[in-house]
């Protein structure tokens, strides 16, 4: 059996559709649960976060540490520890989804096909089952729920090949929100007590 490309014509259509809506916002700001399960190991964290997004760029704030990506580098900013951590962001080592592939991730890399339709609350959630193409990632198969109405995002719950479940649903999808020029700047000045590492 050849795996090259395994793409069902009805998921690609659909995902088709949700990237073309993405696409067309300005800016998004998405508030979103996650919550992280291993039963062999007997895990189960569950957090909440949110994360603004334009274009590459996005302030994420979650277990207390905002991170702050400008398009060149990532400024991690933990209160608890009063430390500033400024790198530039090297994707490649990850395995792991980014904040601004979030919603486009699937574009490269997965197989994909359709799954079990779900009504969440009254609103149909089409999921895609996405498969990676790369046999040796950390990824068994991804789930990806689309709210068939409105094109958006609902969840993605990812299965870890360890048999860890990481699910991600977001609750709150606002558009085209009036967002401040310097959101995505680092002002050192608000941090002077803080330890900064600049590891470049």
């Amino acid at each position: 059996m050849c795996h090259a490309q395994n793409r069902d014509p009805e998921a690609q259509n659909l995902l088709e559709k949700v990237s073309a809506k993405v696409n067309g916002y300005d800016n998004m700001v998405l508030e979103f649960k996650y919550v992280l399960d291993n039963s062999e190991e007997n895990i189960h964290q569950e957090t909440r976060g949110d994360i603004t997004l334009v274009g590459d760029n996005y302030v994420l704030n979650i277990l207390g540490i905002t991170r702050i990506y400008d398009g060149q580098k990532l400024t991690t900013i933990s209160p608890e520890d009063e430390e500033v951590t400024i790198s530039t962001q090297n994707t490649a080592e990850e395995n792991t989804i980014t904040p601004s592939q979030l919603l486009s991730f699937y574009e490269e890399g997965y197989n994909y096909k359709m799954d079990i339709i779900q009504n969440v609350r009254g609103r149909k959630i089409q999921y895609i089952k996405l498969n990676p193409i790369d046999s040796n990632t950390e990824i068994d198969y991804v789930l990806l729920g689309i709210d068939i109405y409105t094109n958006h995002i609902y969840n993605l719950i990812e299965i870890g090949s360890n048999g860890t479940k990481t699910t991600l649903t977001i609750s709150t999808f606002k558009t085209n929100q009036p967002l401040s020029e310097s959101l995505f700047s680092f002002d050192a000045s608000k941090y002077s007590d803080y330890f900064i590492n600049n590891l470049d």
